[in-house]
C-alpha cells in the first residue's frame, strides 16, 4: 500500500514539475504584470524561485498560486492546470490589490490594480470577457469599461523618444 502511495506521489510530483517547467515563465510574466514590478526578461536564467531584485512580490504571488494548484493537483480531473493557476493568481492578487497601488516602475505602473488585473486577463492571457467578469465578480459591461479605460490610459502615456531621453539625462551632452 505504501509503495503505491509513494509511486502516486512521485508521479504527481513529476507531472507538476513538468507543468511548472512548461508554464512557469508565462505565469511569472503575468505575475510581474499584475504586481507592476519592472522585473526582468523571462528566461534570463532566474526561475520562479531564483530570485531577482524587484520581482519578490510577483514570485511570492506565483509561488502561492502554484502551491494551491499542487495541493489540488489530484482533484483537477482534466481541468487545465494553467487556467487553475491563473485563476488562483488573479484571485490572490484581487484580495491583496491594496499592496500594489504605488508605482514600482513596471510597464503597467500607471494603472490601478483592478485595471492591471483586467488588462492582464483580457489582453495578455486572452481570457474572454464573460470568464473575466465571472472570475472577478463583475458584470461583463464593467469589465469592458475597465479594459477600455486601461488601454486609453496606456495609449495616452507620452512616449519619450530615445533621443529626447538621452538629452534629458543628467550629465548628457546637449
Amino acid at each position: 500500500m505504501n509503495e503505491r502511495r509513494a509511486a502516486r506521489e512521485r508521479r504527481r510530483a513529476q507531472e507538476f514539475e513538468l507543468f511548472v517547467a512548461g508554464a512557469g515563465g508565462r505565469l511569472l510574466h503575468a505575475a510581474l504584470l499584475l504586481t507592476g514590478e519592472p522585473g526582468r526578461a523571462v528566461g534570463s536564467g532566474a526561475g520562479v524561485d531564483g530570485g531577482s531584485r524587484g520581482t519578490e512580490a510577483a514570485e511570492r504571488l506565483l509561488t502561492a498560486s502554484l502551491a494551491r494548484t499542487y495541493a489540488d493537483w489530484d482533484r483537477l480531473r482534466g481541468e487545465d492546470p494553467y487556467a487553475r493557476t491563473r485563476q488562483e493568481m488573479a484571485a490572490r492578487f484581487a484580495r491583496t490589490a491594496r499592496r500594489y497601488r504605488h508605482p514600482r516602475g513596471g510597464v503597467l505602473d500607471r494603472l490601478a490594480p483592478r485595471e492591471r488585473l483586467v488588462l492582464v486577463l483580457r489582453l495578455h492571457e486572452g481570457v474572454a470577457e464573460e470568464q473575466t467578469a465571472a472570475a472577478l465578480g463583475l458584470s461583463v459591461e464593467r469589465v469592458r469599461v475597465i479594459c477600455t479605460r486601461a488601454v486609453s490610459t496606456l495609449r495616452g502615456r507620452p512616449a519619450t523618444p530615445p533621443v529626447a531621453a538621452a538629452r534629458q539625462a543628467p550629465g548628457a551632452a546637449p
